[in-house]
């Protein structure tokens, strides 16, 4: 076992885990995807070496490969698939060979696209399916250091991925791997962020290595070989394609999810033992439980919402006594067992991140025995830089956690957090500008406000740059009032402005499907969203549901006046980011004569 550990720790290079797991713990089922026929295609660890060896050797035979030490000299080549094995597989490829692999959303839209493939110049773009393939194939003309598109799925007269597989080329992809720095860059991440033109984010190997092992070791990630991971949030963000490396020194199986649609099946199929997943989702499997709890009748009904008021003051951190805990078991049995069913059953942890999430819906769920921990990093910092720990004392709701393993963190005086250490990136890619803003003397300013608790552990209050003042010169942090009101069941998202103005207002996104039936349950007809956010008996209920809500605030802080929104804020429709975050000036330009109408 101490032979093992000092393995890991001399690993240096993200494509090393691979060879570790082969040398320590190879699996039957590293990778497994769902196919056509319903059936999961498996690929064992000494499946993937192979594949990944002979997918190095055939980009080489493409004529790729290490050309210089500066990231500019590097090949490139953009991804843009949803989650599946070959992208894994070409990951650890373009590693080998010192390739700088450039994912991208494939939400991304087709002028962030042609930026970005211009910005990295990229030679080969892989991709998914018909509908992606069209995006690109439009592009190609207009990117002129694109060779060719190559995709994983067959499509007819497109190239496809296994004809790229070569068994020529295997003695120089072995000098190869000998030869990657390090300190190389192994990627650039583009971040479009909540405004802006898109950022390259360049990540070494050490970057990314060392922020794996200091989670491994902090979490802590214990090794669990033949234990699995359902795989669904994209792995273009640096989050899931970190824990996805974690996996892989750890042991853990990787199981790729259909899409969002199918997570509840197949979470039932894979039985997994963990997942990463985003506030968001929480929220919406959250949604859909209570609106079955709505469904009972009788005795089941007040059973539910008994359970769910005892898992709402559950705290991890002391007892709430023998008549509580007795009761809590009871919830457990009748009423939370059936939650962790539909999770597989086997859940020993998920982790969440991206954003911040409610505490309600943290103390609910590891009340009902589903153990959640929250955590905090931006891409720039590969990304950790503090999570809730499984350890006794280690997670504190509502904050981020005790600081990671190997990473310095100073506040300023404003509360923003800097990290300091090993993670945080090179720079942006061709801006050496952008890196001076966020890079002093070594410290990478994350723009996020943050204070501690109980000196130990970090918490996000809110962004820096979503801070506003009011015409009374008065700050307003919109995060705090945003996330407090999203605990009502009739608040689907919801947006603070108040900038420049008197008085702080709202835009509010209503949960139509709870508002449908408490429309009903009050006899008053539905007929669709539009007419139903300009009933008068529904303003009077959210002018009520607001005003309840602002007496956890000062003042200064309370919503005055809000708009109820007819539509759901989406990542297709631009208001959302590929992270589920609110793009805060897409939202105010899209919804201007709303907010005109507030401030008339």
């Amino acid at each position: 076992m101490l032979k093992e550990k000092t393995m890991l720790s001399h690993t240096s290079r993200l494509f090393d885990m691979l060879e570790y797991q082969l040398l320590t713990f190879p699996q039957e089922d590293m990778l497994a995807s769902k196919q056509p026929d319903g059936q999961w295609k498996k690929y064992s660890t000494q499946d993937v070496v192979n594949l990944v060896n002979r997918f190095s050797a055939g980009l080489m035979k493409l004529g790729l490969g290490k050309k210089g030490a500066t990231v500019e000299a590097q090949d490139k080549i953009a991804l843009i698939s949803k989650n599946r094995p070959e992208w894994l597989l070409l990951d650890l490829a373009c590693q080998q060979i010192g390739v700088i692999l450039c994912p991208v959303y494939p939400t991304s839209n087709v002028l962030e696209l042609e930026f970005i493939f211009n910005d990295a110049e990229v030679q080969y773009v892989f991709v998914s399916g018909e509908d992606l393939y069209n995006k690109v194939a439009g592009l190609k003309n207009e990117v002129a250091s694109i060779k060719d598109i190559i995709a994983f799925d067959r499509l007819e007269g497109v190239p496809y991925w296994e004809n790229y597989l070569s068994d020529e080329y295997v003695e120089e992809v072995a000098v190869a791997k000998k030869n990657i720095d390090p300190e190389a860059c192994a990627t650039i991440i583009y971040t479009s962020g909540t405004t802006g033109t898109p950022k390259g984010v360049m990540l070494s190997h050490r970057n990314i290595v060392t922020n794996v092992l200091n989670s491994k070791i902090s979490f802590p990630f214990d090794d669990q070989p033949g234990t699995k991971a359902l795989s669904f949030l994209p792995l273009n963000h640096i989050f899931e394609r970190m824990v996805t490396y974690i996996y892989i020194c750890s042991g853990i199986c990787i199981y790729y999810a259909e899409s969002l649609e199918t997570i509840g099946d197949n979470l039932k199929e894979v039985k997994p033992n963990v997942f990463c997943t985003v506030p968001r989702l929480l929220e919406k499997v959250y949604e859909k439980i209570m609106i079955k709890g709505q469904e009972l009748t009788g005795i089941k009904r007040k059973l539910f919402f008994w359970a769910i008021s005892l898992a709402e003051v559950y705290d991890n951190r002391k007892s709430g006594g023998m008549m509580y805990n007795m009761q809590l078991a009871i919830a457990n049995k009748l009423i939370f067992s059936k939650w962790r069913e539909a999770l597989g059953n086997n859940i020993q942890y998920i982790i969440t991140g991206g954003a911040a999430c409610q505490e309600r819906l943290l103390r609910i769920f590891n009340g009902a025995r589903i153990p959640i921990y929250e955590g905090y990093g931006p891409t720039e910092n590969s990304p950790v830089i503090s999570v809730n720990r499984q350890e006794k004392d280690g997670t504190h709701f509502g904050s981020v956690g005790p600081i990671l393993h190997g990473q310095e963190v100073r506040l300023e005086a404003d509360g923003e957090i800097c990290v300091k250490g090993p993670s945080v990136m090179m720079g942006y890619y061709k801006r050496p500008d952008l890196t001076a803003e966020v890079i002093q003397d070594g410290w990478l300013h994350t723009g996020d406000i943050g204070v501690y608790v109980e000196n130990k552990y970090l918490k996000i209050t809110d962004r820096k740059k979503e801070l506003f003042k009011t015409s009374g010169g008065k700050y307003v942090a919109p995060q705090p009032i945003e996330n407090k009101m999203k605990e009502s069941p009739y608040v689907e998202q919801m947006m603070v402005v108040g900038a420049d103005k008197k008085f702080v207002a709202a835009l509010i996104v209503p949960s139509f499907t709870t508002l449908r039936d408490w429309m009903q349950t009050n006899q008053i007809p539905y007929t669709d969203h539009e007419a139903a956010v300009k009933h008068p008996e529904v303003l009077k209920m959210y002018r009520a549901l607001v005003e309840s809500f602002n007496t956890f605030f000062n003042p200064v802080e309370q919503i005055k006046k809000f708009e109820l929104i007819p539509h759901e804020w989406t990542i297709e429709t631009g208001e959302l980011t590929p992270t589920l975050k609110l793009k805060r000036k897409v939202i105010m330009e899209k919804h201007r004569d709303s907010i005109e109408r507030i401030y008339a």
